[in-house]
């Protein structure tokens, strides 16, 4: 997918999955340029979730519920991912 095409795609795959309070994502792609992970032209991101879906869930299984969301666009589009996943409560 064209790069200012990615930041609007993993918003709306985490927003379908996982209906979130808010969402923000950050392409950190430029941060990372020429480093070996980046040849393939995929990109660093940062997203930061706040959803009901994280209720009760431990850390490692938050993230995973966010990778399941991108889905494809790991192998694809996204080579870094940098996750923060709240509850609603813990966003404050």
């Amino acid at each position: 997918m064209p790069r200012d095409q990615r930041v609007p795609a993993i918003r709306a795959a985490i927003e379908a999955a996982l209906a979130p309070v808010s969402v923000s994502v950050e392409d950190d792609s430029a941060r990372h340029a020429g480093h070996a992970g980046a040849r393939d032209g995929r990109g660093h991101f940062n997203v930061e979730v706040v959803s009901d879906a994280f209720r009760g869930l431990a850390p490692l299984a938050r993230h995973r519920r966010v990778y399941e969301a991108v889905g494809a666009m790991m192998e694809t589009d996204i080579h870094a991912l940098s996750i923060v996943a709240r509850t609603p409560d813990e966003a404050g």
